[in-house]
């Protein structure tokens, strides 16, 4: 098993010490059996919570938790949750139990959990707890409910996510009865507050087996994601593609990182096409205004989910943008470098060549026009060029002091500035930069010629 740190050691034998049954419970078990480093280690004890707080009297503690037994310890800058062996009672909100009930039992304890792989407990003194044959199912792949599972999705409809997500970051299969129960009780996820779905969504997103989970569970996802039914079986009817909407939309998601705005751009990216699909007199399909539609209907979803503004902002744009060629000249280039930033530029490319990747295997020709395009912004950003307003060399100060009035005009003053320095008309040099303010006299709006519109 993976060595664990000190501060959790500590707490295991200061409750032992101390008379108390103490162990590792959950998530962390079941990564330390797996090799994995957990990210965060969950204890469990016999001792109540104020027997808890008497062991560790004198660390700081936080007591937010003591309802349900859990009391949060901080070791050498460690946040430890350490709970009371429990009981959950009834579940009237379909999330968590009305109340809890204490127990000594550590078996009753394993017996409320979700899955068999997540019912597991270890401790230096008793070794591994497993009563519910964890490990056989963590070592088979499998995702299994404790018990009954239509109990454990009736108590909690996040399960339900949980199971998909577990199945896609941990590459397991679901059980059979454990997978009936989950299409059966699917509707129960619209108990669920939007803020948990969109955090499940976005872990099992970037799950390995992502791709799988989607098209295996389309309609249990449909619940939530409503919006990717349409997408599911519609023939694009285009030389461009082998796939349907959905599997082309999951083939590009696994061709991208695994970084939750990124994922979601992938698999929204073509939304759009079922409303956009129109026929030729040859019979093929076109999508012509998908992405900004794709885009619209990307912006609600995040909103439903509660998304944070930047996620949404992020995602949004990069699906607007996805279909959106880039002249490969350094002029183009620095455009978009300007006005979106290096890390988005990043990321749009990533998305781009995903996409292209994900057509039919004659038309995957645009792996060398991107590679062209980022040689470019690579050469561009190693000479740490001027591509905002606030790096060129005058601002707002200097024009106003030139009787540029303060206002729209000195506005459109200073990036038709910046323009002249991203197309290399004009250097980055203050004393070049005034002559040139004095000299121009209409100004427009950046027209977005960084990008050919799509045909």
């Amino acid at each position: 098993m993976y060595e664990l740190p000190a501060p959790v050691n500590m707490a295991l034998e200061r409750l032992q010490r101390a008379g108390y049954e103490a162990c590792l419970v959950g998530g962390c078990v079941r990564d330390l059996l797996r090799g994995k480093p957990p990210q965060d280690y969950d204890l469990s004890t016999s001792a109540l919570p104020e027997q808890t707080e008497t062991v560790f009297a004198g660390e700081r503690l936080v007591e937010t938790g003591l309802r349900h037994g859990t009391v949060t310890v901080l070791l050498e800058g460690m946040a430890l949750e350490i709970t009371t062996f429990r009981v959950d009672g009834a579940y009237s909100d379909a999330r968590r139990p009305d109340a809890v009930r204490f127990t000594p039992s550590l078996t009753e304890d394993l017996a409320r959990r979700d899955f068999t792989v997540n019912a597991m407990a270890w401790s230096p003194a008793a070794g591994l707890t497993d009563p519910f044959g964890g490990r056989a199912d963590l070592e088979a792949g499998v995702l299994r409910c404790v018990g009954d599972p239509t109990l454990r999705f009736t108590e909690d409809a996040l399960r339900i996510l949980r199971a998909l997500r577990f199945s896609a970051t941990l590459d397991f299969s679901i059980e059979t009865e454990t997978g009936k129960a989950l299409r059966a009780l699917a509707p129960r996820l619209k108990l669920v507050s939007a803020e948990r779905v969109y955090s499940e969504l976005c872990k099992l997103l970037c799950g390995l087996r992502a791709g799988r989970v989607i098209l295996d569970w389309t309609e249990v996802l449909g619940v939530v994601l409503p919006e990717l039914l349409p997408m599911r079986g519609f023939d694009q009817r285009n030389r461009h593609h082998c796939y349907d909407v959905l599997t082309h939309s999951v083939k590009t998601l696994e061709g991208v990182p695994p970084v939750p705005d990124l994922r979601w751009a992938a698999l929204l990216h073509d939304l759009g096409k079922p409303a956009a699909f129109t026929l030729d007199e040859k019979g093929e399909g076109h999508f012509k205004g998908h992405p900004e539609l794709s885009a619209a209907q990307t912006e609600q979803i995040l909103r439903r989910l509660r998304a944070s503004r930047a996620s949404r902002e992020t995602v949004t744009e990069l699906v607007r943008l996805h279909d959106r060629p880039i002249e490969p000249t350094a002029r183009a280039v620095r455009r978009v470098l300007s006005r979106y930033g290096a890390e988005f530029f990043s990321r749009l490319m990533q998305l781009k060549r995903a996409d292209n990747l994900a057509q039919a295997p004659e038309y995957r020709d645009r792996q060398q026009l991107y590679d062209r395009i980022e040689a470019l912004a690579r050469d561009i950003l190693l000479e740490k060029p001027c591509l905002s307003l606030r790096e060129l060399a005058v601002d707002g100060n200097d024009l106003a002091a030139l009787g540029i009035p303060r206002g729209p005009k000195l506005g459109r003053t200073l990036q038709a500035l910046l323009d002249g320095v991203l197309d290399g008309t004009l250097e980055n040099e203050r004393e070049t930069l005034l002559r040139a303010a004095q000299t121009v006299s209409t100004m427009s709006q950046d027209d977005g010629k960084e990008f050919h519109e799509s045909k």
